[in-house]
């Protein structure tokens, strides 16, 4: 309940209790030098850090649950002119080079002079016991930095965007960056990641660009596309496309329209027809799926002089070297291997498909074939490379992604230098990178994609595999018989009974101790986040002699909720790394030896969507988080780590291309709207030693029933079909 008009306060903020990055609501300590004691406020404080000196409107309230507060309107921050104000800033850890200690040392020098020699005479703090050349280079960097960061955020506050957004907006605008929002706030849309149409809309209504205007209308059909994209889509029936449209902007349909031709004459999207409907794609997406499909007939049906084999002879080599027995489909896997151009071959858990990688590997090479191996995650590539026994990469660092080109290096003019390309977890390739993929991949190679069709779809936009067999465009061989060391497994028996839509089988008795499929019943999503957190830290250890950091992984069908991952996460961080030189990144707590996950492709950092790893450091004073990648240090800036995310729990998506030595998975009502008989089954394949579920038979069941797969809107099947021309073999 407010309990006055508008009012005015100013203070040295003493300590922020509370922010949210995404919309920079801050809950904060002020001492306002009139007050007894410190005053709690309230509101967007964008850009404001410990020890700086704010002077705000607003109102004071009432709240019945934390009592008097002041809700800020409008802040403007004003560096501090107090000896312990200006310490407290520079201790913030806001300047590089600059943390609690130097802070001391430099006021205690320099005095309430201190911030007008770091702006005016940076020089002289090589007095300072303990800053030499090159700490000072960071520290003058950082305060340049700073300053356009702080003019910047002085522009933006007022308009909601939060300072992780700030910061890359500044990142990619450099010193134009308050003029191009100024100017156009729809184009962060577009070149800004993570800024969508509805901030930017905000900032554009407040700047007085007209409601009806045509660029209004076109930045919100590319975030619709955007979304789409994210959904999974390549693209989006045009009446679609506009309804959506429509209900965010509120304005005639021939507006849209407008704004959607303007995209299409700056070639931003492309609009064809297909059935009889108008469809809509994000310009890359469109070439990627196009040039995808031309590329893979283009592949298939090429010209391969291949080296004569007979491959009973080589197949019973292959047998007697490794003293096993390839089963009918391997055989008839190999086979079309050495006849075919282009070769997809699928098979669910224990059926051999990584016998037959190692096969196709000593035989093309026993043949003079040049043999390369890629898979779309670091995990998978390692293990293909583990069962193959040559090199394996992951198809980013196949590509040379360059940094300073923002490209792959590899392409039509400087492909792969291979005769064989075997691509595993084929199920997880997006159209794009399909598309890189095959723009490296000489005519003239032999083409084997292996995978498992029935997981989930990739995260990134399509549906490749099911596509491509869906459309019979080249050979494929499906494996369905599992092999008897893997018959004993209860992980391999369900994961394939779930396939079926059969329940899984249970081991009671004496045979459950040894058996590695087990389910807990636990009826509420609080009974089964309880029992995680038991089986996670305990029972799995004391019982297999797990590490509960590097050998279990939670996986969830769902962010939110009790079960969810974000709820998981926070449970798990504080049972298993309950301390560890924490720091605050907006609702993210980190510290060293957290168990991390990359949420999005750096290929600056040469990291991807996906890659797990464990904090390693953290320097306050450089602003530097050091992570470990599988012996592999990268360094983030604290502005960079809305990148990461705690990974003691992932999604089930997240969790492709990956095995584990044993995963625990929650299945409860509440996550029902994701229940689907591919999750359950990706979930189960993940586990390659013990798979734990915990939850309701009543949702396990749903799942199992549920094979209903949401479709995507793709059309490389189709391509793929028009014009088939047989394949030309020598």
């Amino acid at each position: 309940m407010k309990t006055e008009g508008n009012n005015t306060l100013e203070g040295t903020v003493e300590r922020i209790v509370f922010f949210n990055e995404e919309n920079s609501y801050t809950v904060a300590r002020l001492n306002s030098g009139e007050h007894t004691q410190l005053v709690t406020v309230v509101g967007c404080l964008a850009g404001v850090r410990e020890g700086e000196y704010v002077r705000a409107s607003g109102c004071w309230e009432d709240n019945p649950k934390f009592g008097p507060q002041f809700r800020i309107d409008r802040c403007e921050i004003v560096p501090p002119s107090s000896i312990q104000g200006i310490e407290k800033y520079l201790s913030s850890g806001l300047i590089k080079g600059i943390g609690p200690v130097m802070a001391e040392r430099i006021v205690k020098k320099f005095g309430a002079d201190t911030l007008q020699v770091i702006s005016d005479q940076p020089k002289r703090l090589r007095q300072v016991r303990g800053i030499g050349r090159k700490t000072l280079e960071k520290i003058i960097a950082s305060w340049e930095q700073h300053k356009d960061l702080r003019e910047t955020m002085i522009f933006l506050q007022a308009n909601g965007i939060s300072p992780a957004y700030a910061t890359r907006i500044i990142k990619q605008y450099g010193g134009m960056a308050a003029r191009v929002v100024r100017e156009d706030p729809y184009r962060l849309v577009y070149d800004v990641h993570g800024i969508g149409f509805k901030q930017a809309d905000s900032i554009a209504q407040r700047m007085g660009i007209p409601h009806d205007s045509p660029a209004r209308a076109a930045a919100c059909a590319l975030h619709v596309l955007g979304e789409m994209a994210a959904e999974g889509h390549v693209f989006c029936p045009m009446g679609n496309l506009i309804e959506r449209c429509e209900k965010m902007l509120e304005v005639p349909i021939p507006l849209i329209e407008q704004g959607i031709g303007t995209l299409v004459s700056e070639k931003k999207v492309v609009v064809e027809e297909a059935n009889g409907q108008m469809i809509v794609y994000l310009a890359p997406l469109h070439i990627a799926e196009a040039g995808s499909a031309h590329l893979l007939k283009t592949i298939r049906d090429s010209v391969k002089v291949m080296p004569r084999i007979d491959t009973d002879k080589a197949i019973a080599w292959f047998e007697d070297r490794h003293h096993l027995k390839l089963n009918p489909g391997q055989r008839q896997a190999i086979r079309k291997a050495f006849e075919s151009k282009v070769l997809i071959i699928t098979g669910g858990p224990g059926t051999g498909k990584t016998t037959i990688i190692r096969a196709l590997v000593e035989m093309f090479r026993a043949k003079g074939q040049r043999v390369q191996l890629a898979a779309p995650t670091g995990r998978a590539a390692k293990r293909m490379e583990e069962v193959a026994g040559i090199p394996a990469a992951t198809i980013h660092r196949l590509l040379e992604f360059s940094p300073g080109k923002m490209n792959f290096l590899r392409d039509r003019d400087n492909p792969l230098e291979c005769d064989v390309l075997i691509i595993d977890e084929t199920s997880m390739l997006d159209i794009a990178l399909l598309y890189h993929l095959l723009k490296a991949t000489p005519d003239g190679t032999v083409l084997i994609l292996v995978g498992d069709a029935d997981q989930l779809p990739s995260v990134g936009p399509g549906n490749v595999l099911r596509d491509m067999l869906q459309s019979g465009f080249a050979n494929a061989v499906e494996l369905t018989e599992i092999f008897r060391q893997a018959e004993g497994s209860l992980i391999v028996t369900n994961a394939h009974r779930i396939n079926n839509g059969d329940t899984p089988i249970l081991a009671s008795g004496e045979s459950a101790k040894k058996s590695d499929f087990h389910f807990i019943e636990r009826a509420t999503p609080e009974e089964v986040a309880a029992t995680i957190e038991t089986v996670v830290t305990a029972r799995i250890p004391d019982a297999f002699g797990m590490d509960p950091l590097f050998d279990i992984q939670v996986l969830s069908p769902m962010h939110k909720g009790v079960a969810g991952v974000s709820d998981l996460n926070m449970r798990l961080q504080q049972l298993l790394n309950p301390s560890g030189n924490p720091i605050q990144h907006g609702m993210r707590t980190f510290r060293v030896r957290d168990k991390v996950m990359q949420i999005r492709n750096n290929y600056e950092k040469d990291v991807f969507n996906g890659d797990l790893g464990i904090v390693f450091s953290i320097d306050r004073d450089t602003q530097q988080v050091a992570v470990d990648y599988d012996a592999r240090t990268v360094i983030y800036e604290f502005s960079e780590l809305d990148e990461l995310e705690l990974a003691y729990a992932i999604s089930v998506h997240k969790s492709q291309g990956s095995e584990y030595r044993a995963v625990v998975v929650p299945v409860i009502m509440q996550h029902y709207i994701l229940l689907q008989r591919n999750l359950i089954y990706t979930a189960v394949t993940r586990g390659k030693e013990l798979v734990v579920l915990v939850g309701t038979q009543q949702a396990l069941s749903l799942a199992v029933r549920n094979a209903k797969i949401q479709n995507r809107n793709t059309r490389l099947a189709k391509r793929l079909q028009d014009n088939v021309m047989p394949g030309a073999y020598l």
